[in-house]
């Protein structure tokens, strides 16, 4: 069957549109949507920048936890980054942060955290650790108390707390023992969790640390510790009185005259900046420690003395 050439010439070349039959008809040609592209682009944007944002926010999270591994040091730290890396330590370990369960310590020229009574309740329940049994003894005048538990695993650690018991007796004594007792658990209860922070119960007995006080809500220092002290106030990084030392002054001093015993706190206060003996420098431990004695000896002496005047009126 053979094409005549017209019709041939219409298959090769489809017909063209009639662009003014279009017109005539209303058909509009299709077009892009100026203003839902410009909604789409925006919202895009909007995305965009939430994403870099966040990116941002979680760069700057990682980049605070490894500066402080490095350094240690919390003081170097903003309020806002304080704040941000003890939520972090908290959820690391599965802690609730409003349970306060760290706290801030001044130790070696560092501000660090550490754990308090929240802080091993918790994970003792986190990590349903169990104490297994305890074992005392006394070497010296040191008692001793070892701590074993054991955790959900089936892991098993011991560890132990120590007191200084000495001369003291009643409720001194028990309360010493307790001590043990209670740093033994919270000691093994973080060892088996692998937390190594120091805690509350050991603070008393390292010379040099010092709680600081920080909100917690804001990472915010309250007060002036870390700043430099006046002429005359110890800095910071001189070594304190012993737990141990602190004791034994206070028993003392509770022996001296009151007049004595009060002139000796206002003192500490006023050249030290503390309300009690723990923020007295380990130096001046031998020279206090004389004075009250010979004090303590001279009150007791007077008391015989006012002892033996009533004695004899009676007689």
């Amino acid at each position: 069957m053979y094409l005549t050439k017209e019709h041939a010439a219409s298959e090769k070349h489809p017909p063209r549109l009639d662009l003014s039959r279009c017109s005539k008809n209303n058909i509009v040609a299709p077009s892009l949507n100026q203003s839902s592209f410009g909604k789409n682009n925006t919202s895009d944007s909007h995305k965009g920048d939430k994403m870099s944002q966040e990116l941002a926010k979680k760069t700057e999270e990682f980049s605070i936890i490894e500066q402080v591994v490095m350094q240690g040091d919390l003081s170097k730290l903003t309020p806002e980054q304080r704040l941000i890396y003890y939520n972090k330590v908290c959820e690391s370990a599965g802690l609730n942060p409003l349970g306060n369960p760290f706290a801030y310590i001044h130790l070696n020229g560092k501000l660090v955290l550490y754990a308090k009574k929240d802080c091993t309740e918790q994970l003792r329940k986190i990590n349903g650790v169990s104490i297994e049994s305890l074992d005392d003894k006394v070497i010296d005048d040191i008692y001793v108390v070892t701590a074993k538990a054991k955790d959900k695993q089936g892991r098993i650690d011991q560890a132990k707390g120590a007191v200084v018991i000495g001369n003291l007796k009643g409720d001194q004594k028990a309360n010493a023992i307790m001590k043990a007792e209670t740093k033994a658990k919270r000691r093994v209860t973080l060892s088996i969790c692998g937390m190594g922070w120091t805690d509350e119960s050991e603070i008393d007995s390292i010379p040099n640390a010092r709680p600081i006080d920080v909100d917690l809500t804001t990472g915010e220092i309250k007060n002036e510790s870390l700043q430099p002290k006046s002429h005359s106030q110890i800095d910071l990084n001189v070594p304190k009185l012993s737990y141990k030392q602190v004791e034994e002054l206070q028993m003392i001093l509770a022996e001296c005259d009151e007049k004595y015993r009060t002139w000796v706190y206002e003192y500490v206060k006023k050249q030290f900046g503390t309300n009690d003996l723990s923020g007295v420098p380990f130096e001046m431990y031998d020279r206090m420690k004389s004075a009250a004695v010979k004090n303590m000896e001279q009150n007791h002496s007077k008391q015989m003395d006012n002892f033996h005047e009533v004695t004899a009126e009676v007689k």
